[in-house]
């Protein structure tokens, strides 16, 4: 009887080690790997949420369907702040030259749909210039053959009593109309050189409201 020499099953023993040692260590270094693909990418998207949609940002204020982050163009903004202005291209002026609001749904707290129109209705924003403009997902105007992007202080068409109705659609409407984009839109507010009262209240201060219309 031929038998396996001692040596031998140790080498066969530190063999069968070594490759199942291989096995693990380089299952561990993909489990890492994963991990911390995963990581980086909650984290970044974590992180664009709170600059699209301001939370954690300082110095917001809500009014009604609008968001205004009144640290925009200040000297002590936080780094979320900061970041939004960059993304977005806002020019930041501080809060006592421009307020800028975003409304990304409708006074009923509803998100914008874009098979829907909407009105904008109100009077005249306690500022120097005001102007309503859409902009696309992209954070672009929204391209249109009409070239209607925003309606302003001297351009609005205004009722008898001082009031206003801008309408928000895909489909072109005659007066005040801003066009949508078929894949999603915001709408900012701006004013300029904002009255006192706007500067001291930005969450109470009258704003228009905008009311959700027909959908396709």
């Amino acid at each position: 009887m031929l038998v396996r020499p001692r040596a031998g099953r140790e080498q066969a023993f530190r063999r069968d080690a070594a490759t199942e040692g291989a096995r693990t260590g380089l299952g561990f270094i993909l489990r890492l790997l994963v991990s911390i693909v995963v990581g980086v990418g909650l984290g970044l998207g974590s992180a664009y949420y709170m600059i699209v949609h301001g939370t954690g940002q300082q110095d917001v204020v809500i009014n009604g369907p609008w968001r205004s982050n009144l640290a925009a163009g200040g000297v002590d903004a936080d780094m979320y702040t900061r970041a939004s202005v960059a993304v977005f291209g806002l020019l930041a002026l501080n809060k006592s030259e421009t307020i800028y609001y975003t409304a990304r749904s409708d006074s009923a707290g509803e998100a914008f749909d874009p098979a829907c129109s909407y009105r904008i209705e109100g009077r005249d924003p306690d500022a120097r210039w005001w102007s309503i403009t859409a902009y696309g997902r992209d954070s672009y105007l929204i391209a249109n053959p009409q070239k209607r992007y925003s309606v302003g202080k001297t351009s609005v068409v205004r009722a008898t009593d001082g009031s206003f109705v801008i309408r928000l659609s895909r489909t072109p409407e005659a007066g005040n109309w801003i066009a949508t984009a078929a894949d999603g839109f915001d709408v900012s507010l701006r004013l300029y050189n904002p009255g006192p009262g706007v500067i001291a209240g930005p969450s109470t201060v009258a704003l228009p409201s905008i009311v959700k219309e027909t959908c396709e």
